[in-house]
């Protein structure tokens, strides 16, 4: 069953996009298992920059079929026009595929993120205003639209007509918004039916079809495990299951049918939005690396937070994600610093704390503790193995393979899918369970 899932490790941001296009030449089908088009992969090819939010990143390969799964809620808007510039820049999109079990943001979903978190002012959680959260709560509350009703203007009236109405009521009541027409709203979500239909389809089939022939599936997910709706630092998460296991109820598969999971993490770390975030870093260290990094939300364009790497949240990731390799990005970005921190242990209320706590209380009184490694003054852009690497930054990836618990397989030292250094990679998975 040679399926692997490729999971960010830290808050996101982490550059799934690049691993998953850096893997992807070597398998069949790249699936999109949850989030929405709140989360972006910036995959570079020579000197073209792809900024993707619902797309997968193997639609830039000719040969991979990109499959946006049940677990996704999509925006057809976002979707029609990511395709579109694919198309217009060269890239065949029409392999791509999308779940018809896959919820829709409408755009009162949209008005009531912004409504929502303009409301709570200061104590907001900092979501992109993309509608993510108000979509999920739909499909939880079971008055979800979803791709297929996009096919069938009848049931799209039906139940657009009984949701509008409590829909309505609290955006005009609770927050003085704007509110919306059935009749408008109908005509331009059959619009996107129209526009779309080739690609809606049984995507679980199609998965399970895949899987059976023994063709290689990548499952790639949006954000990071520390903004995981239940395990991540809950409030300020973000509103799906960004975990390995989130592959399974989003994709289509079952457990014993990953072979797999590909952490992914930088060699430093970033959050966006708000929430508590020990080893952050307020000083011209943290504002270079943000620079360097180019640290701007693929979505929002908001500034990324910037902190020292934690170790702390990684060993913790790698535990519920069942990591069995890792691929470490942007080691470059710290070329030029005379000296490295690592996070390896909080003090909380004077104790030490070496296993990251489940409580967001407990973890905004974290003072980290950290320890302190040579940097390395020289670029290592050209690095091609383990051995081109300076002393120090050889003993950094080092010292964070031996917290992480688990091997690093991939470096990136820039981000072209050449900037990468190959320890260990198998070109398929090694299946570890048979049914």
């Amino acid at each position: 069953m040679p399926a692997t899932v490729i999971v960010g490790l830290q808050w996101g941001d982490e550059g799934k996009g690049k691993t998953t296009d850096f893997l992807a030449e070597q398998v069949d089908y790249v699936v999109r298992y949850q989030g929405g088009d709140n989360a972006g992969h910036t995959v570079v090819l020579g000197d073209e920059v792809f900024k993707l939010h619902l797309v997968p990143s193997g639609v830039l390969y000719p040969h991979i079929v990109p499959v946006i799964a049940n677990g996704v809620v999509v925006n057809p808007a976002t979707l029609l026009a990511e395709i579109a510039m694919l198309e217009e820049r060269g890239i065949d999109a029409s392999r791509v595929r999308v779940s018809r079990n896959a919820h829709v943001t409408m755009p009162y979903h949209i008005a009531m993120d912004r409504a929502m978190e303009s409301r709570l002012a200061t104590a907001a959680v900092g979501t992109t205003h993309r509608g993510i959260g108000p979509t999920y709560a739909d499909r939880a509350w079971r008055t979800g639209i979803r791709m297929e009703d996009l096919l069938d203007a009848a049931v799209l009236r039906e139940k657009l007509t009984r949701v509008l109405a409590d829909r309505n009521l609290v955006l005009r009541e609770a927050y003085g918004a704007e509110t919306f027409e059935v009749d408008a709203l109908v005509d331009l979500a059959a619009g996107w039916g129209e526009q779309l239909a080739g690609k809606i389809v049984d995507t679980t089939d199609l998965i399970q079809q895949a899987l059976g022939r023994g063709d290689f599936l990548l499952f790639e997910g949006a954000q990071g495990t520390l903004l995981d709706l239940d395990h991540g630092s809950y409030p300020y998460v973000t509103s799906s299951n960004p975990i390995a296991g989130g592959a399974c109820t989003g994709g289509g598969i079952g457990p014993l049918q990953v072979d797999e999971v590909i952490g992914v993490m930088k060699a430093y770390s970033t959050r966006v939005g708000a929430g508590p975030y020990p080893t952050e870093l307020f000083d011209e260290i943290g504002e270079g690396i943000a620079t360097r990094g180019h640290e701007v939300g693929t979505t929002t364009g908001r500034r990324r937070r910037v902190g020292w790497f934690d170790a702390l949240p990684v060993r913790f990731a790698v535990e519920i994600n069942t990591v069995t390799s890792i691929m470490l990005n942007k080691l470059d970005i710290l070329s030029g610093l005379p000296e490295v921190l690592i996070c390896v242990g909080y003090e909380i209320d004077g104790r030490r704390v070496d296993r990251w706590p489940a409580s967001a209380d407990a973890l905004a009184q974290a003072i980290p503790i950290y320890e302190r490694l040579e940097g390395w003054p020289e670029s290592i852009h050209d690095a091609r193995a383990l051995s081109d690497l300076p002393d120090a930054a050889r003993r950094y990836v080092g010292r964070i393979e031996e917290l992480a618990g688990v091997p690093i397989h991939l470096v990136s030292v820039g981000p072209e899918r050449s900037q990468t250094i190959v320890r260990s990679v198998r070109p398929h998975p090694v299946p570890r369970h048979r049914p």
